[in-house]
């Protein structure tokens, strides 16, 4: 138990190392690209301890509980080279969502396109999965008269 509690607290202690910004401000935006593997390398353990240790695990912060997976993310490289979060992409996607006309609402492909003008130039079908993880139905269901 005691080794499994030391293992426990360095991967936290790695997570929150890496996502520093974002454990001061709370704000989705600092979150920073990471994967399992950049926490098993900082900490000297395999990927796969590093997702049994945080599978169904939380963090209590001041501004919320969370569950440790969702620290993870890809990266995406924008166009001027900047890394950011695919979880950056995801909220934007569900923020144009939320403001599209629903009477007529936006098509995977038209998505991709108004991503695009953000910088974010991914593939209608990457919009599709983020969409599907979002729980956002396609653009048919979405529509209301």
């Amino acid at each position: 138990m005691k080794k499994r509690n030391e293992t426990l607290k360095k991967v936290i202690d790695a997570i929150i190392y890496i996502q520093y910004e974002y454990f001061i401000s709370g704000k989705e935006d600092d979150l920073k690209p990471m994967k399992l593997a950049d926490i098993a390398e900082k900490v000297n353990l395999d990927i796969s301890t590093i997702s049994r240790v945080t599978n169904s695990k939380y963090i209590e912060t001041i501004f919320g509980t969370f569950l440790l997976k969702d620290f993870f993310s890809e990266a995406y490289r924008k166009d001027d080279g900047g890394l950011i979060s695919t979880k950056k992409i995801k909220n934007k996607l569900a923020e144009i969502i939320q403001q599209e006309n629903k009477s007529n609402p936006y098509t995977d492909e038209v998505l991709c396109q108004l991503l695009g003008q953000e910088e974010y130039h991914i593939a209608r079908r990457t919009v599709a999965k983020y969409r599907d993880k979002l729980k956002i139905p396609v653009s048919k269901i979405r529509r209301s008269i």
